[in-house]
């Protein structure tokens, strides 16, 4: 089994999903609305855009405005695992900075609580 985590732009999740609902045997997915930056930094607000009682010092040079994302998380079993991949690739991407990342992980075990069913069977 493998966890893909993908993080988007969020202008792009009704694409992405609309997409992944094609494909035969998949699970069901998780999205969260995130927030960070990559390679980029992020945006850096000067300080008089902060209120006195937010600063933690005067001599900082300003804070990061962190970028707004979302995170898809999906467990699947190994066999549409790459089909899966390729879908949010394709269906996210824009050819610009910010189009994301899409991360996949060995899953050692899934427990689905209300059964106790194990692995397979629980997905």
């Amino acid at each position: 089994m493998k966890e893909i985590k993908a993080i988007i732009q969020p202008f792009m999740l009704t694409r992405v999903v609309t997409a992944l609902h094609k494909i035969e045997g998949l699970p069901g997915i998780t999205i969260s609305d995130i927030k960070g930056f990559g390679k980029s930094k992020g945006k850096k607000s000067s300080l008089s855009e902060i209120p006195p009682e937010a600063r933690e010092n005067d001599n900082d040079e300003g804070i990061y405005e962190f970028v707004p994302k979302v995170k898809i998380e999906i467990v699947v079993l190994d066999e549409i695992a790459e089909q899966i991949v390729d879908t949010i690739q394709q269906n996210a991407h824009t050819g610009n900075t910010g189009d994301g990342k899409i991360f996949v992980v060995d899953v050692e075990e899934v427990v689905k609580i209300r059964t106790n069913e194990r692995n397979k069977d629980a997905v």
